[in-house]
């Protein structure tokens, strides 16, 4: 028989952040516990419930008691179970005893060793009702409580202290007691809009009769009414409410019946950046915004009761008097700022420390700087401009707005920047360009976030994450386990998505060997001048200190130009050295977990990856013709193909023939292959240098019946030296243009 259940802990108000865990895990604990037990479960289109003062768990339907129980325990063999009389020995008797029984009772099974005693039982199963219990004992242990509370004097604790209990199967009170409270059927409604308790009936009137108390404890049903009241109060104000998810979320854990509440502030405080507004009704007071037609934040905002109140002037007075406080500071910062400037700023820059190998924030601002002014120019920016708004993109970490509202980094600088008297020597389109791309710089700020829009933009963005990922790994701060603190990782994948969802073709290394190089200059211009703290100093870095020679003037370029020098060497041996590889390869990882989320299978990124290419674009066109190639019905037998032609490479004794001898190709099979690698050579040149590496793989394809042929009727290893040398020359010219766009014997399953 199937009866529903109902558990309800109710508590005082729950952590907002761990409610919807903690309601999933109840939930996920008690459905385990049960199917543990052999208890059947039909859970339907049930889910966690819950409100800031109750988890609940509600399932249509779970079986009465256990299915009944059958368990088997092995015994000793014969042969140690019975002497020679056949009697049992102590080994034997102390089986049955511990089984219960007689041992004449017990059973005898064959397996591969022999003839053993085993005893067999059935018993009825239990009952629902009596397990309940201690499964919700098992549920609550194993649920994640991010700091447990102990109340009275009590041992126990939990999320918050629990106040009542309501374990229903079908319309029985399952008995029990849980952090000193009895179990029953009375819940309780809202705390302020329904006196006395709620007595559930069976599980399935849980809803309805907490809803006549005042009390949606169905989130999604709460989180509807909120974003319904939200909607129609904005449009009663004349726009649309900003709805953020989180912060969605957020409110629908902290109110039972929600009721929007329509509100205003003064005007003038739109002068201030809009950010700094909606930043503040959000984070702070989980306040909705209303927008305009245009997307500009107009002066009103929707706040959510958790009370459908007699008097809603009275909420709304308060609402609006709670919020006047921090819009009034964030305008004073703003008007202060404005009257500073964004160039002066700037100058306070050096002396903030931004890493003690890696120097100030000034430092970094330069380093950025020659970088962006170096990039500009491939993306069809002016380099000087580039230059200029990158020792301005950090300017406003000085200013009071971000001091007080930190997230605003890099929008304020570009509210900065549009009012600042030292840029009136730019041209209008150039000052708004610059100022956009102090904002940009930062983008893409969390995943799923768009990329730089404008090409200073992308400029900034990118120079910004060269810096920060060189200089992480050249002072030593490669990120190890889940410690990142400068966000490597993120910045890893911002700069490779800008360039390739901007579809920039640069080259990935020769930008990270500059990165690199401004990097190991700035830490060895920090470097002390003892041989032996100069090698403490860049112990951990990856980098020699007798690569990085001291100068009485502190590190210059050109000292490291001439140090390569002396010792005959050339300054780009660093482009091929350990740096740059763990930097190249750091960003290949990112691209990993970047390629995955569009669902490009592990076989293709890792055939692209094999050939290590040097634009990260370059990189996304093979990937998407290699999944083109897959759908190919002779891109399995080439994959398999290429892969045993690189196996027959590899066991090669001495040196390979450069070229394939016309005259040495005796089978007919290995003539008509030696022609087809001739022509798709010819074929796929063009496509290959112009990046069309669709149509090169689409030729490549029609290589399956020669290359059958080939290994069907030719025998590569012949006694013939000369014979097998222009074989093997054959394979490796059809292997290197079989590689040319992606190592496809990764393909190969």
């Amino acid at each position: 028989m199937m009866q529903p259940l109902l558990i309800e802990l109710g508590t005082e108000e729950l952590p907002v952040k761990a409610l919807p865990g903690l309601a999933q895990a109840l939930f996920d604990g008690v459905i385990d516990g049960l199917s543990k037990r052999g208890v059947a479960v039909e859970r339907g289109a049930a889910k966690p419930l819950y409100t800031p003062r109750r988890l609940a768990v509600s399932l249509p339907a779970v079986a009465a008691e256990q299915p009944e129980q059958h368990s088997e325990v092995l015994g000793p063999y014969l042969n140690v179970a019975l002497d020679g009389d056949g009697q049992p020995t102590k080994a034997l008797q102390g089986f049955a005893a511990k089984a219960g029984v007689d041992w004449s009772q017990l059973e005898r099974a064959r397996d591969n060793k022999g003839e053993r005693f085993v005893h067999r039982a059935r018993k009825a199963g239990a009952r629902t009702a009596d397990l309940l219990p201690e499964v919700l004992r098992e549920a609550i242990a194993a649920m994640p409580i991010p700091k447990p509370m102990r109340w009275g004097d009590h041992d126990y604790a939990f999320a918050r202290p629990v106040h009542w209990l309501v374990l229903l199967l079908g319309e029985t009170v399952v008995e029990g007691e849980l952090f000193g409270v009895r179990t029953g059927r009375d819940s309780r409604g809202h705390r302020f809009l329904h006196a006395g308790g709620v007595a559930i009936a069976q599980p399935g009137a849980y809803l309805d009769a907490l809803r006549a108390a005042k009390v949606l404890a169905d989130p999604d049903e709460r989180r509807a009414r909120i974003v319904a009241e939200v909607e129609q109060a904005a449009r009663e104000a004349g726009g649309h409410a900003r709805i953020d998810a989180d912060i969605l979320e957020q409110v629908n854990c902290l109110v039972e019946w929600p009721k929007a509440v329509r509100c205003a502030f003064e005007p003038e405080f739109l002068a201030v950046p809009q950010e700094a507004l909606i930043a503040t009704m959000e984070a702070n007071q989980k306040f909705f915004p209303v927008l305009g037609e245009s997307g500009r934040l107009t002066e009103h905002f929707v706040g959510i009761a958790n009370i459908d109140s007699k008097d809603p002037e009275q909420i709304r007075q308060g609402y609006e008097r709670v919020i006047r406080p921090r819009f009034a500071d964030a305008k004073f910062f703003f008007d202060e700022d404005l009257k500073q400037g964004l160039s002066a700023m700037d100058a306070g820059l050096a002396s903030v420390t931004y890493q003690a190998k890696l120097g100030s924030l000034a430092d970094k601002a330069a380093r950025v700087a020659a970088l962006a002014e170096a990039i500009g120019p491939k993306l069809g920016v002016d380099g000087a401009l580039a230059r200029r708004a990158a020792l301005l993109s950090k300017a406003d970490l000085q200013s009071r707005m971000v001091n007080e509202f930190p997230e605003l980094q890099g929008i304020a600088g570009r509210y900065y920047a549009r009012h600042d008297a030292a840029l009136d020597d730019l041209g209008t389109d150039d000052r708004q360009a610059l100022a956009n791309a102090i904002d940009e710089a930062y983008q893409p700020r969390f995943a799923g976030d768009d990329i730089a829009l404008s090409p200073l933009g992308k400029t900034l963005a990118i120079a910004e994450r060269l810096d920060t990922l060189a200089g992480g790994f050249a002072a030593g701060l490669k990120p190890t386990g889940n410690k990142d603190p400068f966000a490597l990782r993120r910045n890893a994948l911002g700069l490779a998505r800008t360039v390739i969802e901007s579809g920039l073709d640069l080259d990935l290394r020769a930008l990270l060997f500059s990165a690199a190089l401004q990097s190991v200059t700035a830490i060895a211009a920090t470097a002390p001048q003892d041989a032996k703290k100069r090698q403490e100093h860049f112990k951990g870095t990856g980098i020699d200190a007798t690569d990085v020679p001291p100068s009485a003037d502190g590190f210059v370029m050109h000292a490291l130009h001439d140090h390569f020098a002396s010792r005959g060497e050339t300054l780009h041996r660093l482009e091929s050295g350990p740096l740059v590889a763990d930097l190249y390869d750091f960003v290949l990882d990112r691209l990993r977990g970047y390629y995955a989320d569009r669902d490009v299978p592990a076989q293709h990124f890792n055939a692209v990856a094999a050939l290590r290419p040097a634009s990260l674009y370059d990189f996304d066109r093979r990937i998407d013709a290699i999944g083109t190639f897959a759908t190919l019905p002779e891109a399995e037998a080439l994959a398999a193909a290429n892969k045993r032609i690189g196996n027959i490479l590899k066991k090669a004794e001495g040196e390979i023939p450069a070229m394939v001898d016309p005259a040495l190709l005796r089978e007919p099979a290995e003539s008509a292959l030696a022609e087809a690698v001739e022509a798709v050579y010819a074929e796929t040149g063009h496509a290959l240098a112009h990046g069309d590496y669709v149509d090169a793989l689409a030729h490549l394809a029609r290589l399956r019946p020669q290359v059958d042929a080939f290994f069907d009727g030719v025998m590569v290893n012949a006694d013939d030296p000369a014979l097998r040398g222009n074989r093997l020359a054959l394979l490796k010219r059809l292997a290197d243009r079989l590689g040319s766009v992606a190592a496809i014997e990764h393909l190969s399953v």
